[in-house]
């Protein structure tokens, strides 16, 4: 990574001075499996007698011809950057080079499939890296048209951003394909993707009456799984819900969705050729929580094609504004547009759930970040820019109004299209169809770090009425004690299930039984500011069963419930009819266990006492995970294992009790899965495997087999030749993958030493690879097995930061950290290794920082859990 920076004050001056219009790339991907040809010719404007450079990294630069005029590459290129001295007004520059293929998902990733042997190659640029595949002046607002002509093997699929062109036969089984320019974009959205890729079209027409193919793309191997029809359909109903709602037509001329193998991220919304991670191709079984996340990923994606491409950010410190747009109304649009439509529970059972986590790490920053780097924008794909930033739009549309909010978007792209922008042009046509002064708010929200509490305080009379009713609100030390929120409060009644009787219900008391639902009875829509706010509106009220702060999730903040309000919620939290209020409690409890306050032991109860009667499957998925956290790092360690064990033992009831072949089933299983680890746990799961002992409805199918395979390794009750028949059975990229996993959860010191020279001791192994093999490393029953591996980490952490590239580099950085030791051993080496590293990469202090942070929180947890 050293020397393959781009500072903003670098990028301000290299604007100030250029500007390019068209770029011309050949490229030849018929050189071998190391390197392609890559050929640039940039026609660019600059000011006369200046110098500046232009972004390429390469294998080798042939030739450098600037202007007509030849420069050695010797003196001009060191890899990173080609020096332009002495500009004209109107310039030519002409860049000759060999480009290098990554297995790391960065610049142009090649593939090779272990079913057939075939090549596929995909891009992935965002945030430096199209100049790993062409000569470019890499920065979002040096925007330009882009023209590819590729020369390939004849038989291959080539995709980009235009509509595909006839190939023309070059001799010898090679053809060229020559695109024609792609509209005025920014190269970090430009896109190849190549090889014996097979696909499906479509069409759909658009609202200003243009025909636009549709196409979904899969390697040959998995192609039989790609469901494309459905893609298709929510494609479609994303469509027609964004032209509506935008008042602007779709603005590029066809629209590929392109399924690729071993990618590092959900997707990447590369202008008409958006790719996705393969997983989203299914070929086993999944759960409806990831079958909603894609239906969310493709419109996240779509929606990037107004708010993204079409109008970009001028600098990365707004890439929070790219991303939180697209979070938030593709929430909206799968809420409303298909038939996803508790997409807002999830929205806040999981994406503000990583907002919040995000928010209380000694790393949280504002959501317009100061980005001061290329190191800066990458370790900011967060909880902030994602999910928080979404979650203040949210607060946003309440605040101004939902068609105010929409009014100003529609100009937003008219005035804007094709162009930069700053948050600034953004707020202009917000207030101007709002008629709100926003300054206050951006500076309350969009400037400041931090995530405040609210805390409902309310007083009865002995007859349960109301007599105050304050909702206080707090800060975490050295931020913002207080931020003005629009939010809603909800009182929810105990009532039969056969009808909405309230009037049995003595105020003030608690009850309930079998046949009751929790519902919503009355809703307060309000602003909040200041560390408290009286609600004058609900004295004199009947005090219901339980009072919600924030109901309907409008404001971006944790919420605590009233002591009586969390009995209740605990009582009663299954017979909750809305499924947005249950996600919200489980949320508050989770908050409180998170933040010490509530005894982690606790919160195990609630889940194995609760999970059973959820029906969200994203809620089922996040809480399942929570309490795995909570019982293997958050409780006391004296009685850490049986806690572990009871929670096995809970999951084993659960999956053995859930109707046959239900989605709930199938998630207890993968559960009991991930924590199994006495000898009955173990061989239900071993007879599961072997089919002795089935479960109504469950299919054993590829993906689970891997999962229950890995954990009889990981308890002692399965080994290597196990492993290698079950590859033997799937010997596919995904099967390696699963291998990679289950071999390095060999609980042996020989298995854990393996798994860390896989990945630290050499460069070979494929970013996918890498990161199964650290999920693995990381799983020990016997956390002893981890604990060599403190001192290891730290000894070469900082070389493999330096050695590797930022996407293996913080996989390894994040994934060999042994945090399920949660000690206070760890926290003292993690401390020991920052106060001697000062200057480390500051996005590697970060990364450190972090993991610091989460020990740090377990710690408190652990103190709590042993108090009674």
């Amino acid at each position: 990574m050293p020397g393959e920076n781009l500072t903003r004050v670098e990028a301000e001056e290299r604007a100030a001075i250029v500007q390019p219009s068209a770029y011309e790339v050949e490229l030849d991907l018929t050189k071998g499996p190391e390197v392609f040809g890559s050929r640039t010719t940039v026609h660019f404007t600059a000011t006369p007698g200046a110098s500046t450079f232009i972004d390429a990294i390469t294998r080798d630069v042939r030739s450098v011809t600037l202007n007509g005029t030849a420069l050695d590459p010797a003196e001009v290129s060191d890899g990173v950057r080609i020096q332009l001295p002495d500009l004209q007004a109107e310039n030519v520059l002409v860049v000759d080079a060999d480009g290098v293929y990554t297995n790391t998902g960065e610049g142009l990733h090649r593939f090779v499939d272990p079913v057939d042997d075939e090549v596929y190659l995909y891009t992935q640029f965002e945030v430096p890296d199209s100049r790993r595949m062409y000569a470019v002046f890499e920065q979002p607002d040096l925007k330009a048209t882009f023209r590819f002509t590729v020369t390939a093997p004849a038989r291959w699929s080539v995709t980009s951003n235009q509509a595909t062109p006839e190939p023309e036969p070059a001799g010898d089984g090679v053809a060229t394909w020559r695109f024609e320019p792609t509209p005025v974009i920014s190269s970090y959205i430009t896109a190849l993707i190549a090889g014996p890729y097979l696909s499906v079209t479509d069409e759909l027409t658009s609202a200003d009456g243009r025909t636009i193919a549709l196409g979904a793309f899969a390697r040959a191997s998995l192609f039989d799984h790609l469901d494309a029809d459905y893609v298709f359909e929510k494609t479609k109903q994303g469509f027609e819900f964004y032209e509506r709602i935008f008042g602007v037509p779709y603005p590029f001329d066809k629209y590929d969705q392109l399924f690729v193998p071993e990618y590092n991220a959900g997707a990447m919304e590369n202008a008409g050729a958006v790719t996705f991670t393969e997983t989203y191709v299914f070929r086993s079984k999944v759960t409806d929580a990831t079958r909603e996340r894609r239906v969310i990923t493709i419109l996240h994606e779509l929606a990037h094609m107004w708010f993204g491409d079409l109008v970009t950010m001028q600098w990365w410190n707004d890439l929070w504004l790219n991303e939180s747009f697209a979070e938030f109304i593709s929430t909206l649009a799968t809420a409303e547009a298909t038939e996803w439509k508790e997409a807002w529970t999830t929205f806040n059972i999981l994406e503000k759930n990583w907002a919040y986590t995000q928010d209380q790490l000694p790393s949280t920053h504002p959501i317009v970040a100061e980005i001061r780097d290329l190191e800066d924008v990458q370790v900011n794909f967060d909880g902030i820019t994602y999910a928080k930033g979404a979650s203040v739009l949210k607060q946003l549309v309440a605040y101004v109004g939902r068609e105010p909010f929409l009014a100003g978007v529609h100009e937003y792209f008219v005035k804007h299209g094709f162009g930069n922008t700053t948050l600034k042009d953004l707020l202009v046509e917000l207030e101007a169809t709002s008629g709100r002064d926003l300054t206050a708010w951006s500076e309350a929200w969009l400037e400041t770090a931090g995530v405040n509490t609210l805390t409902p305080e309310i007083e009865t009379d002995e007859g349960g009425w109301i007599t105050s009713f304050t909702i206080n609100q707090s800060g975490a030390e050295g931020y913002l004690a207080s931020r003005p929120h629009r939010l809603a409060v909800g009182f929810y009644e105990l009532v039969p299930s056969h009808g909405p009787d309230t009037a049995s219900r003595r105020p003030g008391t608690g009850g309930g039984g079998p046949g009751e639902r929790l519902v919503r009875t009355e809703r307060f829509e309000l602003d909040v500011d200041g560390a408290s706010t009286d609600v004058p509106e609900l004295v004199g009220k009947r005090r219901p069963a339980l009072v919600l702060v924030n109901d309907d999730d409008l404001a971006y903040a944790k919420i605590r419930l009233d002591e009586e309000s969390l009995e209740t919620a605990i009582d009663h939290l299954a017979a909750i009819e809305s499924p947005l209020a249950r996600s919200l409690v489980w949320s508050a409890v989770w908050d409180a266990t998170r933040d010490a306050e509530a005894r982690p032991r606790d919160f195990v109860r609630l889940v194995l006492n609760n999970v059973g009667s959820e029906t969200e499957s994203t809620t089922v998925r996040q809480v399942l995970q929570q309490a795995l956290l909570v019982a293997s790092g958050y409780v006391a360690p004296a009685v850490r294992e049986e806690t572990l064990v009871a929670l096995g033992d809970g999951l084993q009831r659960l999956a053995f009790a859930a109707e046959a072949g239900s989605d709930a089933q199938f998630q207890f299983v993968r559960a009991l899965a991930s924590v199994a680890r006495t000898p009955e746990q173990l061989g239900a799961v071993r007879g599961l495997l072997s089919g002795r002992t089935p479960l109504p409805g469950l299919d054993v199918d590829t993906d689970l087999r891997w999962e229950l395979l890995i954990a009889l390794v990981a308890g002692g009750q399965a080994d290597g030749p196990e492993i290698t028949a079950t590859l033997a059975a799937d010997d596919t990229a995904t099967g390696r993958e699963s291998a990679a996993h289950a071999r390095a959860v060999i609980p042996t010191a020989e298995g854990k030493a393996a798994a860390w020279a896989s990945v630290v001791d050499s460069a070979a192994l494929p970013n996918a690879t890498v990161r199964a093999t650290t999920l693995g490393f990381r799983r020990a029953i016997d956390l002893g097995l981890l604990e060599p591996y403190v001192e290891r980490y730290f000894a070469t952490v900082e070389q493999l930061w330096e050695d590797r590239s930022y996407a293996i580099a913080e996989t390894l950085a994040r994934g060999l950290y042994p945090s399920p030791l949660a000690s206070r051993a760890l926290v003292d080496a993690s401390q020991q290794w920052l106060d001697a590293h000062p200057d480390a990469a500051p996005a590697l202090r970060r990364v450190v920082v972090e993991n610091t942070a989460s020990v740090q929180r377990a710690l408190a947890a652990q103190e709590r859990d042993a108090r009674e």
